[in-house]
């Protein structure tokens, strides 16, 4: 059992653009001078782009889940998931990752509104985007 499979977030790498041109801008107008400005820009555009995409990749023991080159990552033992089910995320739960108080659970999200759910035995829920929830709850399943 192995599925790999990437998610591209194209919204998130589209205000990554824009806020990468809207800096340059205002670099080229204090004329590089505050190097504390320069340092907190660049800061900024590194962790979102840690967020351009989503790979998820199950073995035949782990489901792991890596943004972009690998800052944030997590990796969940196939044997601690008790089920996996589609299911959609609402608009206001956001990109990136997320907890959510209302219903605790973790969200893990790049891109659109479809995810799986998973919930391990000790009760914690994930939710995992994907524009390929299908195919991950499929492998989850047979697990």
């Amino acid at each position: 059992m192995k599925y790999e499979h990437t998610q591209t977030g194209y919204v998130i790498i589209f205000f990554l653009l824009i806020i990468t041109i809207l800096y340059g801008i205002i670099l080229i107008q204090s004329d590089f001078v505050n190097p504390i400005e320069f340092w907190i820009m660049n800061i900024i555009i590194f962790i979102i782009i840690s967020f351009t995409y989503l790979k998820v990749t199950i073995d035949r023991q782990y489901l792991r889940i890596k943004f972009g080159y690998g800052l944030f990552r997590k990796k969940f033992n196939l044997e601690e998931i008790i089920s996996a089910r589609i299911v959609k995320n609402h608009w206001y739960y956001g990109w990136g990752i997320r907890l959510w108080m209302f219903r605790p659970m973790w969200i893990f999200s790049v891109s659109g509104f479809d995810a799986v759910e998973i919930e391990l035995k000790n009760g914690k829920i994930y939710r995992i985007g994907t524009d390929d929830p299908k195919g991950l709850e499929s492998v989850l399943k047979r697990h």
